[in-house]
């Protein structure tokens, strides 16, 4: 979300939503902030997103996509632990409203190819 400015417009779907999960992520960031100027520039994102994207909901049918979604990493020899945990849960939200997931780094979601659209925007 955050490296979303640096992508070209045109290589963008019309209309494009966030998990509520990245939403969360988002609002760590101005929460955690040490300095001013940091945590202003945190608050600003999280206030454009907020503004931009619809969120979606992690709910049941999400936390169900995500059991598929830690097997298709753990078969491609991925770990699905904790520290993957949040990316996979997006990933599953996305799985779960049949939508594509862009991304950034590919490599994040690799193994999710067969149950997800990935769109790579790097």
């Amino acid at each position: 979300m955050i490296g979303l400015r640096g992508v070209d417009p045109a290589r963008l779907p019309d209309q494009m939503a966030i998990s509520a999960l990245t939403l969360a992520e988002l609002s760590r960031g101005p929460a955690v902030a040490t300095e001013d100027a940091l945590r202003a520039l945190r608050q600003q994102r999280l206030q454009l997103a907020e503004a931009a994207f619809e969120a979606l909901d992690f709910d049941s049918a999400c936390a169900r996509a995500y059991g598929r979604v830690c097997a298709a990493v753990v078969a491609v020899g991925r770990k699905a632990g904790r520290t993957r945990a949040i990316d996979l849960m997006i990933a599953a939200t996305a799985l779960a409203n049949e939508l594509p997931l862009l991304t950034l780094d590919p490599d994040d979601v690799r193994g999710l190819e067969d149950l997800i659209r990935v769109i790579d925007l790097s």
